[in-house]
């Protein structure tokens, strides 16, 4: 019998899993091993500190790097 349900399980946890956070400090706090970047939280695209974008769009959050590709989020490809 396969689990017909495993994939969407496992989808929903690794969303379920990523945090926002209000600030740079906290999410840091959240994943001290991982590097912390600015999620533009309407279109799913992730700028790293030094861009142009970090923390510096209409809506966002700060979150961990490894949980925000887990959630199907993406870098950007533009360097901004």
């Amino acid at each position: 019998a396969r689990p017909h349900h495993a994939a969407s399980s496992a989808a929903a946890a690794s969303t379920g899993q990523m945090q926002q956070f209000d600030s740079e400090a906290a999410a840091q706090a959240h994943c001290p091993s991982d590097v912390v970047v600015w999620l533009n939280t309407n279109s799913g695209i992730y700028h790293e500190k030094g861009m142009r974008w970090y923390a510096n769009t209409k809506a966002g959050a700060y979150v961990c790097k490894g949980e925000a590709d887990g959630a199907g989020d993406r870098d950007t490809r533009n360097g901004q």
